[in-house]
């Protein structure tokens, strides 16, 4: 049998996907690990027929419980930085509490999305734009309409959230440290 071309891989992966997001497969997972590591996230596979752990919307999203992020092969790569995301961006006291609910308020939650959208950039074959498609496929919702908007004309409040928590530099470029207060 012929070997498969890291294109055709990718539209495997979102065709095998009603709404056409990029999934967790394991080459994505490792690459989730690889890039978390710094942040100290574990990722944790769920059989393709369990319930994911510690998942706030059920169904194939993400799941965290304290640094463990659980995740299946159809779990959608941008529900795994999201979820990764709130873990960054919370402070200690409710990182060590984190079960399920990351209970983030509106500053932190522009925070978490401005954040996937940069870590996206960090993962082999994907990046900023296909992370905002994702998004918008998957319904996240913002005042401009989509992700892109968003992102371009109306998120500084986010990136200088994000700045002023020293999890990212003026560069935009991740610190690869975890929110301390």
């Amino acid at each position: 049998m012929p070997a498969v071309s890291e294109v055709e891989e990718a539209q495997l992966e979102t065709q095998a996907d009603p709404t056409n997001v990029i999934n967790c497969c394991p080459e994505r997972q490792q690459q989730l690990t690889d890039l978390l590591k710094p942040y100290g996230i574990e990722i944790h596979t769920v059989a393709e027929d369990e319930s994911i752990p510690g998942s706030f919307f059920g169904e194939r999203e993400a799941g965290i419980i304290n640094n463990k992020l659980y995740l299946r092969h159809d779990t959608p790569v941008h529900s795994a930085l999201h979820e990764s995301g709130h873990y960054i961006c919370m402070d200690k006291q409710r990182r060590d509490n984190l079960d399920t609910d990351a209970e983030g308020d509106y500053d932190e939650e522009n925070g978490v999305c401005y954040l996937q959208i940069l870590l996206a950039d960090h993962l082999p074959e994907l990046d900023k734009e296909q992370m905002m498609i994702d998004m918008d496929r998957w319904g996240y919702t913002f005042r401009l309409g989509s992700a892109k908007s968003w992102f371009e004309q109306d998120a500084q409040d986010a990136k200088e959230w994000l700045q002023t928590h020293q999890l990212i530099d003026q560069n935009e470029h991740p610190t690869w440290q975890l929110r301390v207060a």
